[in-house]
């Protein structure tokens, strides 16, 4: 028929192609000067930061389906694979601080999604970052500006995903100088940085039980001397609070028994404990009586050790019975921790008469 014209629609994106728009796109955002979200910026560049938006959405969209589709297995892999072709990761996380706050979020879901892809049965992210460590490096040090709280939170959500990989874990427990500074990091002024850097603390010395135990192994000396001093006898309650309950998921598992016994026989770790009985926060209290139950059920309790609680046996009777008092509706266990401390006390009391 005369008159008609015919228009072949523009073929769909593949999963690759998509990627590849990204890292373009990510490649000239990074080569951009810093104040490329000042007022100066030129149409160009916020059409630029647009588009990437855009294409993550896409991107997301491929890895999390929607209400609508389902993600296919074939199209996530082709996506994977093409996002760790290149230097992907690395643009969009040098890049984050430039992005929009909404394309930040979904970054951080993509990044998520993606270590938690196999191709062939691999991690191939857990792969890329290890051959490309300083990326964790960046994430750790997200934490160090406390006012970027802009991508603080986002990079430490990517970090504790990385994290959840137990190589990537132990490049971080074996820098002494990224865990002494996280050590400052949960203690920032800003609460929600304070509180994002606290769960990746506790994550990376609860998740991989092995790493975990070697690592307080070999580190005992320096580790429990900053923790004691910046986190146990902190003046902010909250940092008290998580310091103390953290220490008695750490000593209590049974991975970290040597570690525990070489805690509970220094006098000077069990006067700190005796003072946390005294805290004015009653879940302070709670939780370090169940360290405290350690002290004083220890076997091989040193002679200093023992001359302390002798010392102090009056004083720590009329604490737990007088101030530290627990409910008959609390919880069981904490009501037989109290009963076993006293009986202790009192054991120890019989001995050194006899």
């Amino acid at each position: 028929m005369k008159g008609v014209l015919f228009f072949k629609s523009k073929p769909k994106a593949t999963p690759a192609d998509l990627v590849r728009q990204t890292r373009d796109l990510l490649s000239h955002v990074n080569s951009a000067p810093n104040t490329f979200q000042s007022q100066s910026q030129s149409k160009r560049q916020v059409n630029m930061i647009n588009t990437i938006g855009k294409l993550l959405e896409d991107l997301k969209l491929i890895l999390y389906g929607d209400s609508d589709t389902q993600p296919v297995a074939s199209a996530c892999a082709q996506l994977t694979e093409e996002f760790f072709r290149e230097d992907t990761l690395c643009l969009l996380i040098i890049c984050l601080p430039k992005l929009k706050l909404e394309t930040r979020k979904d970054a951080t879901l993509l990044v998520s999604n993606l270590l938690r892809q196999k191709v062939r049965s691999r991690f191939i992210a857990c792969d890329y970052l290890e051959q490309n460590l300083e990326l964790i490096d960046v994430l750790v040090g997200g934490y160090e500006n406390n006012g970027m709280e802009i991508t603080a939170l986002h990079y430490g959500s990517m970090l504790r995903d990385c994290i959840r990989h137990q190589d990537l874990a132990r490049h971080v427990l074996e820098s002494k100088l990224m865990m002494k500074k996280f050590f400052d990091y949960v203690q920032v002024a800003r609460y929600e940085v304070a509180a994002d850097a606290t769960e990746t603390f506790k994550q990376l010395l609860t998740r991989h039980k092995s790493t975990v135990a070697e690592f307080l192994s070999k580190n005992y000396d320096w580790f429990f001397v900053e923790y004691n001093s910046k986190l146990l006898q902190s003046p902010n309650y909250l940092t008290r609070r998580e310091a103390v309950k953290l220490l008695g998921e750490m000593l209590m598992h049974r991975s970290n028994s040597d570690v525990m016994l070489q805690y509970v026989s220094s006098r000077d770790n069990l006067r700190i404990f005796m003072n946390l009985l005294r805290d004015s926060s009653k879940i302070i209290q709670v939780d370090a009586l169940r360290i405290f139950k350690l002290f004083a059920a220890n076997e091989n309790k040193t002679p200093e050790i023992v001359g302390i609680l002798v010392a102090n046996r009056n004083k720590l009777l009329q604490l737990l019975f007088a101030e530290l008092k627990i409910d008959n509706n609390g919880d069981p266990q904490l009501q037989a921790d109290k009963a076993q401390v006293v009986k202790d006390i009192f054991a120890l009391d019989v001995k050194v008469k006899a």
